[in-house]
């Protein structure tokens, strides 16, 4: 069975090395790929340096063109199972196989390691929280189906999800709006408990000035992605 890691990395110099380095050291049967999304600091040149395997984007595509580069090069270069992978260093790679049986023994589509079921390790910013509980609660009352961390960034999908994702994934901070649109389509979500850190460098894509913009513009999409099924 063929798993690839998908780290989509912007302006993330100060992290991948650390990033890639848990993923040999704790989860060797994965293959990866870092998905350069136009960065402006010295990300690509890390990657030549270091002999990282890399795909660089000629233009910025944000997360979601990025994270889609990489479910089509899985999906054409035959992998079985993909997942995302920030490269920030909020990950950890320990939990991968758990993540690959979850998804096996339970028949799942997609596999999210969710921070909020056991809520150990760093729990994310308190405005954060509040934004994830709003989706989590706008989930429930639109599928059926409660997600505590719909918008983790780490989450495993099947060839089936592969396919499907190399075809059509939404493009601006995408994992809720994906979410919908899956379990509309009687796709089969489940979660699992992970560790999540603190990112050491960088700054996060979502600030707090943009934070409303992002609820607003995530919930119509949301709205739009169930409409439509």
């Amino acid at each position: 069975m063929k798993k690839l890691v998908i780290i989509p990395a912007f302006n993330e110099e100060g992290n991948l090395e650390k990033t890639v380095k848990d993923i040999k050291d704790n989860a060797p049967d994965f293959d990866y790929v870092i998905i350069n999304d136009c960065s402006t600091d010295k990300t690509l040149e890390m990657c030549r340096r270091h002999g990282f395997s890399y795909l660089n984007l000629p233009v910025n595509l944000g997360i979601g063109g990025a994270v889609q580069t990489g479910y089509r090069y899985a999906y054409y270069h035959g992998y079985d199972i993909a997942v995302q992978f920030d490269g920030d260093g909020q990950h950890s790679a320990s939990h991968l196989e758990d993540m690959v049986t979850t998804l096996i023994d339970t028949e799942s589509d997609m596999v999210i390691g969710s921070r909020f079921i056991e809520k150990e390790g760093f729990q994310s910013s308190g405005l954060r929280r509040i934004g994830i509980k709003y989706f989590t609660g706008l989930i429930k009352l639109l599928t059926g189906k409660k997600i505590t961390d719909p918008t983790s960034g780490m989450r495993m999908v099947n060839k089936k999800l592969l396919e499907k994702f190399t075809d059509e994934y939404p493009k601006d901070y995408p994992e809720p709006e994906s979410v919908v649109t899956i379990l509309s389509e009687k796709y089969k979500v489940t979660e699992i408990p992970v560790v999540m850190n603190e990112r050491e460098e960088g700054v996060s894509s979502i600030s707090l000035k943009n934070s409303v913009y992002y609820m607003i513009k995530v919930s119509f999409a949301i709205l739009i992605a169930r409409m439509k099924k």
